[in-house]
Order: structure tokens, then C-alpha cells, then sequence
């Protein structure tokens, strides 16, 4: 145990180790964030039996935590390459260049947890730009610049569903179609309340 103590606290064993702890941390986060999601949809809106439900919940799991995994080693990884021919420097366009393999290596296989996922940081990249020339101080914080950002998108997504419908992804467009489409007829009092038309 002392010389795995010793190997843990050894400066120059630490790139190393932070590229192993980053894959470690990518499993432990992404079995968190996609279990308790997969077993919701598992057993909400999944059909078939229960060990067809359980082996769905296994490989979404696996494969979230899967990817933040090898994403987190390619990233820390190309990091620790790029210092090293920068001369030991640390440049802010390692941090692209890094993310930008793991991005392509590790995501860019079009599938459902993979479209979650890049979607997601996709949003977060998008609210985080236009938050940048604030940050600079390139200009000066407009006081509504989160309703503009949500109303440009649900104005842009509505557009889209009447006009490009095929273009959205499938289970947005189904879930606008259930609210938006479905809403418009009833022939009852029952179909009003609990059914689609």
C-alpha cells in the first residue's frame, strides 16, 4: 500500500494518473446522470418485458458512462501530448483541439445517447456564447438576454415544426405532434380529456 501511496504522490507519475482518474470519473458520473433517466423511460415508455426493460437500462448506462470515460482519456490525453510539444506550455487552443477529437472519435456516431448528449452541450455552448462579450466586457449586459435566447428558440422550433417538420428530430417532432396536432380535435368528452383525437 506505501508504494502505491508513494507512486499516487509522485510528481511525475501525476499526468498520468489524471488521465486515468479522468477516465474513472467519466464512468462514476455518466452511470449517475443516465441510470435513474434510462430506468424512468425503461419502465414510462418502453414496451416489452421486464428483462427487455433491464437490458435496455445496462446498455444506456454503459454506454453514457462509456463515452464520458474515453472522452475524458482522449482529452486529457491529446492535452498532455500537445504541452509537452509546446514545449511544457499550456496554449488555450489545446483545450479545442483536445475536444475536438474526443468530440469527433467519441460522439460522432449518430445514435440516441450520443444526440442526448451532444445536444445538450450543444444548448449550453450556445447560452454560454452569447454570455461571452458580457464576460469580456465587450458589452453591456442587456437585462433580457435569457428571455430573447428562449423565446428566439421556441419561435425558431414552432417555425420549423409547421414548415420543415421532417427536419426535427423524432421524438421532439412526435412529442409537438401529441401537443400541438393532436389537441386540435376531439369528437367527445372523453376523447377531449384522455385522448389523442
Amino acid at each position: 500500500m506505501d508504494v502505491l501511496e508513494a507512486i499516487a504522490l509522485n510528481p511525475n507519475y501525476h499526468d498520468v494518473l489524471t488521465i486515468l482518474k479522468g477516465f474513472r470519473n467519466g464512468i462514476v458520473y455518466g452511470s449517475r446522470i443516465r441510470f435513474p433517466h434510462a430506468l424512468v423511460m425503461a419502465f414510462l415508455f418502453k414496451s416489452g418485458s421486464t428483462m427487455d426493460k433491464l437490458r435496455y437500462i445496462f446498455r444506456a448506462t454503459k454506454q453514457h458512462a462509456q463515452n464520458l470515460g474515453t472522452f475524458a482519456v482522449i482529452y486529457k490525453t491529446a492535452m498532455f501530448i500537445q504541452k509537452k510539444l509546446n514545449g511544457g506550455k499550456h496554449a488555450d487552443i489545446h483545450t479545442f483541439v483536445a475536444g475536438l477529437l474526443g468530440g469527433y472519435y467519441v460522439f460522432g456516431e449518430n445514435n440516441a445517447i450520443n444526440q442526448q448528449i451532444v445536444l445538450y452541450i450543444f444548448a449550453r455552448v450556445a447560452i454560454a456564447l452569447v454570455k461571452v462579450p458580457v464576460q469580456r466586457k465587450m458589452i453591456e449586459a442587456p437585462k433580457h438576454t435569457y428571455p430573447i435566447f428562449a423565446a428566439v428558440s421556441w419561435g425558431m422550433v414552432m417555425y420549423l415544426f409547421q414548415c420543415d417538420e421532417n427536419t426535427l428530430q423524432p421524438s421532439l417532432r412526435a412529442s409537438m405532434q401529441y401537443i400541438y396536432r393532436d389537441s386540435d380535435t376531439w369528437n367527445s368528452l372523453r376523447t377531449l380529456i384522455w385522448h389523442n383525437k
